[in-house]
């Protein structure tokens, strides 16, 4: 079994704060692939599903983002897992928004859920960290995790969500690089051979007129031509 955990605060208060994107990312993995209906157990909501043959277990703890580990420890310990079966799905500051990155292990960079789960499990566990980028000043931090993402974002923090369940299941294989690969896909289409320019893609189809074309004939042949 994979345990996948998103971090965030409970309560509709808090549902579209930029500190809740981990929640985010498991309903949107839920939703897709059709996962069990949500319950509360191990002081979260958890909900279960399989990838083919692994089974994964997301989880959403409902401690507030403080205490996030209390949660995260104590389904550990029911399903005897150990800290390779852990993925943390969380936001992070030092990413521009919309920016998605796999780590293993690692420091906390003064993030108090992953503070929490650093105290209950250790820090070598499988991190997703997603950008919602930086205030510009660490005194306005609070108040930035704690708003709402505007209105501006919703287009590439539509394509982020839909990208991480599109590699959910490359994620629970371990597979970071095909998992980052579908990301990248919703987040950055290539663009098509034939998007060319409008300019260029007229001049290439424009014909060439009778009048551009030389005349090759003969004096001879072009009276012939006056009587036909």
């Amino acid at each position: 079994m994979k345990l996948f955990v998103g971090l965030g605060n409970p309560g509709g208060k808090y549902a579209r704060n930029r500190h809740n994107i981990g929640f985010m990312a498991l309903d949107q993995i839920a939703d897709d692939h059709g996962f069990s209906p949500w319950k509360s157990k191990f002081q979260a909501q958890i909900s279960e599903g399989k990838f083919g043959s692994t089974k994964v277990l997301l989880l959403k703890p409902q401690t507030f983002m403080n205490l996030s580990g209390q949660s995260v420890g104590e389904a550990m310990r029911f399903y005897k897992l150990t800290v390779d079966d852990v993925t943390v799905l969380h936001d992070e500051l030092d990413l521009a928004p919309g920016k998605c990155r796999v780590k293993q292990g690692g420091g906390h960079a003064g993030h108090n859920g992953l503070r929490s789960i650093h105290s209950h499990i250790g820090a070598d566990y499988s991190r997703v960290r997603l950008g919602i980028g930086h205030p510009g000043h660490k005194d306005a931090v609070a108040g930035y995790v704690l708003r709402d993402f505007p209105k501006a974002d919703e287009v590439w923090l539509d394509d982020l969500m839909r990208g991480i369940s599109d590699g959910a299941a490359s994620l629970a294989d371990g597979d970071s690089g095909r998992f980052m690969n579908a990301v990248a896909l919703r987040v950055a289409p290539p663009r098509s051979s034939n998007n060319k320019p409008k300019g260029e893609g007229a001049k290439a189809a424009k014909p060439e007129s009778k009048e551009e074309q030389p005349d090759t004939r003969s004096p001879l042949e072009k009276l012939i031509g006056k009587f036909k």
